[in-house]
This record gives C-alpha cells, structure tokens and sequence, in this order.
C-alpha cells in the first residue's frame, strides 16, 4: 500500500485540510489497517479525523492524559522521555507508522513527548470511542489488539537492539 502524498507546500496548507483525502481513503490507505475487513476499518473512521501538524508542534506531553491514537500518513513525530537532565530522543515515527497506545492501558497517561519535526498528516483517532468499540464488538478488539502488540513488539526489539549497541553487546 502506498502513503498519501503531502501536499506541495505543507507550510502553507497545513490545518487548513488542501488536498485531504476522505477519513475513509486515508483509513483504507495506511499500512497499519492492511488487510482489516471493510467492515472493521469503517468502526475506525467514524471516530477519525485527519489533522495538519506543523514543526515543532506538540503532539502530546508526558504525564497528560492520554485519548487519542494516530496513523502518521506523512512526516515525522520525535518521541522524548523527560528526564532530570533534560529530554532524552526515544524514537522517529514517520510515514505509515502508528503513534500513541497509551490510551488502552490504566493509568491512560503519556509516558513520553511527541513533537512534530517536519509537517505532518495524521489520522487522529478517538481512543476512548475506539476503547468502547473493542469492548462492544470482540473480534474488531481482537483484531486491534493483535496489530497494536505486534508493533510494540517490534518497537521493543528496536529497543533493546538500541541498548545492545549502546552498550557495546552488539
């Protein structure tokens, strides 16, 4: 599958929705959402919206509360940990990646900053809307469940290979 283009000049045209494409096109579109059933990528629309990010917004900040969910269609988000020191870098999402779990587990609260590096497009989507789903429909949980744990479980590799480098294991 392929990304949806940005816009020739993101700048100018990013929050004002130039050149968006339908919540649904961009749903059926993002490599995350691969082989999910018609029926189950249209639960996710109905509580989607696309969003126009620029550099150096602030997706969300460690510690708030944690509701949303989203499917980068292009750009970059930086991922930092607030420490004693400062900001630590964690990770680069970027085209086709997903951002944001911690809706789906107690306390519901960021554990790192997300900044914008460069404009973005992203389907945003509502996790409590999408937390009700899953409990009201098991199969469509299941199959959400399964996708986000297999990319936490890829991050977790990167992770530890990161560490292994860092350390000199690897």
């Amino acid at each position: 599958m392929k990304n949806i283009a940005p816009p020739s000049t993101p700048t100018e045209k990013a929050h004002d929705g130039a050149d968006a494409p339908s919540i649904e096109t961009a749903v059926a579109q993002h490599p995350f959402l691969a082989g999910m059933s018609p029926a189950h990528r249209e639960l996710i629309a109905r509580s989607a919206s696309l969003v126009d990010l620029r550099a150096g917004d602030l997706v969300f900040k460690q510690g708030d509360p944690a509701h949303k969910f989203y499917l980068i269609l292009w750009g970059a988000v930086s991922l930092t940990h607030a420490g004693l020191k400062g900001n630590v870098p964690i990770q680069c999402v970027g085209a086709g990646e997903v951002l944001g779990w911690s809706w789906l587990f107690p306390p519901n609260a960021w554990h790192f900053n997300a900044m914008v590096t460069e404009p973005t497009r992203a389907i945003e989507i509502d996790g409590k809307a999408l937390s009700a789903l899953c409990a009201q429909q098991h199969e469509f949980g299941y199959e959400l469940m399964r996708r986000i744990s297999q990319v936490v479980i890829e991050r977790l590799q990167k992770t530890r290979q990161k560490l292994f480098k860092l350390s000199g294991q690897l």
